[in-house]
Protein backbone atom coordinates (compact mmCIF):
# COMPACT_ATOMS: atom_id res chain seq x y z
CA UNK A 1 0.00 0.00 0.00
CA UNK A 2 1.38 3.34 -1.24
CA UNK A 3 -0.69 5.56 0.43
CA UNK A 4 0.22 6.37 4.39
CA UNK A 5 -2.27 5.95 6.82
CA UNK A 6 -2.94 8.73 9.91
CA UNK A 7 -3.71 7.81 13.17
CA UNK A 8 -4.13 9.43 16.38
CA UNK A 9 -6.56 12.06 16.09
CA UNK A 10 -9.50 12.78 18.81
CA UNK A 11 -10.82 15.53 20.76
CA UNK A 12 -8.98 17.13 22.98
CA UNK A 13 -8.86 20.36 25.46
CA UNK A 14 -6.91 23.02 25.14
CA UNK A 15 -3.47 23.08 26.52
CA UNK A 16 -3.48 19.12 26.25
CA UNK A 17 -1.03 17.07 24.04
CA UNK A 18 -1.92 14.33 21.38
CA UNK A 19 0.62 12.69 19.14
CA UNK A 20 -0.42 11.50 15.30
CA UNK A 21 1.01 8.51 13.52
CA UNK A 22 1.28 8.38 10.06
CA UNK A 23 2.48 4.77 8.40
CA UNK A 24 4.10 4.88 4.95
CA UNK A 25 5.41 2.46 2.36
CA UNK A 26 9.14 1.85 2.40
CA UNK A 27 9.30 3.07 -1.35
CA UNK A 28 8.16 6.20 -0.42
CA UNK A 29 10.20 6.68 2.88
CA UNK A 30 13.71 6.49 2.13
CA UNK A 31 15.40 9.48 0.56
CA UNK A 32 12.12 11.65 0.93
CA UNK A 33 10.56 14.47 3.20
CA UNK A 34 7.28 13.40 4.78
CA UNK A 35 5.37 16.03 6.30
CA UNK A 36 2.27 16.95 8.02
CA UNK A 37 -0.20 19.50 6.22
CA UNK A 38 -3.88 20.55 8.24
CA UNK A 39 -6.93 22.10 6.85
CA UNK A 40 -9.26 23.96 9.52
CA UNK A 41 -12.94 24.16 7.84
CA UNK A 42 -13.27 26.98 5.42
CA UNK A 43 -9.87 27.19 4.86
CA UNK A 44 -7.47 26.24 2.51
CA UNK A 45 -4.59 23.34 3.76
CA UNK A 46 -1.66 24.69 5.02
CA UNK A 47 1.68 22.95 6.12
CA UNK A 48 2.53 22.24 9.75
CA UNK A 49 5.66 20.36 9.94
CA UNK A 50 8.27 18.22 7.41
CA UNK A 51 11.04 15.79 7.86
CA UNK A 52 13.68 14.20 5.65
CA UNK A 53 14.06 10.09 5.93
CA UNK A 54 17.38 10.75 7.90
CA UNK A 55 15.76 13.39 10.34
CA UNK A 56 18.35 15.59 9.95
CA UNK A 57 16.32 18.23 8.46
CA UNK A 58 13.12 19.54 9.65
CA UNK A 59 10.66 22.33 9.43
CA UNK A 60 7.69 24.01 10.80
CA UNK A 61 5.03 26.41 10.49
CA UNK A 62 5.49 29.26 12.57
CA UNK A 63 2.09 28.83 14.06
CA UNK A 64 3.17 25.62 15.61
CA UNK A 65 7.02 26.61 16.31
CA UNK A 66 7.80 25.33 20.17
CA UNK A 67 4.43 23.67 20.69
CA UNK A 68 4.80 21.05 17.58
CA UNK A 69 7.64 18.50 17.15
CA UNK A 70 7.84 15.72 14.07
CA UNK A 71 10.21 12.72 14.36
CA UNK A 72 10.34 9.57 12.25
CA UNK A 73 10.92 5.63 12.43
CA UNK A 74 13.04 4.66 9.57
CA UNK A 75 12.24 0.40 11.02
CA UNK A 76 8.56 1.17 11.11
CA UNK A 77 8.17 3.70 8.08
CA UNK A 78 6.55 5.84 10.43
CA UNK A 79 6.57 9.51 10.99
CA UNK A 80 5.05 11.02 14.25
CA UNK A 81 3.61 14.30 15.23
CA UNK A 82 3.65 15.13 18.62
CA UNK A 83 1.45 18.01 19.75
CA UNK A 84 1.21 20.17 22.58
CA UNK A 85 -0.22 23.19 24.09
CA UNK A 86 -3.06 22.67 21.76
CA UNK A 87 -5.36 25.40 21.43
CA UNK A 88 -8.58 25.80 19.42
CA UNK A 89 -7.13 27.18 16.21
CA UNK A 90 -4.97 24.05 15.82
CA UNK A 91 -8.41 22.35 15.18
CA UNK A 92 -8.17 20.82 11.49
CA UNK A 93 -8.24 17.76 9.77
CA UNK A 94 -4.27 16.55 9.75
CA UNK A 95 -2.99 14.71 6.93
CA UNK A 96 0.58 12.91 6.02
CA UNK A 97 1.68 13.15 3.19
CA UNK A 98 4.94 11.15 1.49
CA UNK A 99 7.30 11.08 -1.43
CA UNK A 100 8.39 14.69 -0.83
CA UNK A 101 10.90 16.67 -3.10
CA UNK A 102 11.60 19.41 -0.44
CA UNK A 103 10.31 20.32 3.32
CA UNK A 104 6.86 22.12 1.34
CA UNK A 105 7.08 19.43 -1.30
CA UNK A 106 5.40 18.36 -4.01
CA UNK A 107 4.54 15.16 -2.39
CA UNK A 108 3.35 12.08 -4.49
CA UNK A 109 1.15 10.38 -1.88
CA UNK A 110 -1.79 11.74 0.68
CA UNK A 111 -3.25 10.19 3.18
CA UNK A 112 -7.07 10.70 3.86
CA UNK A 113 -6.48 12.53 7.05
CA UNK A 114 -7.32 12.92 10.66
CA UNK A 115 -9.42 14.52 12.98
CA UNK A 116 -8.09 16.72 15.81
CA UNK A 117 -10.71 18.90 17.37
CA UNK A 118 -9.28 21.43 20.24
CA UNK A 119 -12.39 22.67 22.87
CA UNK A 120 -11.96 25.98 24.64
Amino acid sequence: QVQPVESGGGLVQAGDSLTLSCAASGRTFRGYFMGWFRQAPGKEREFVAAIYWRGDSTAYADSVKGRFTISRDNAKNTVYLQMKSLKPEDTAVYYCATGGAGTRGPYDYWGQGTQVTVSS
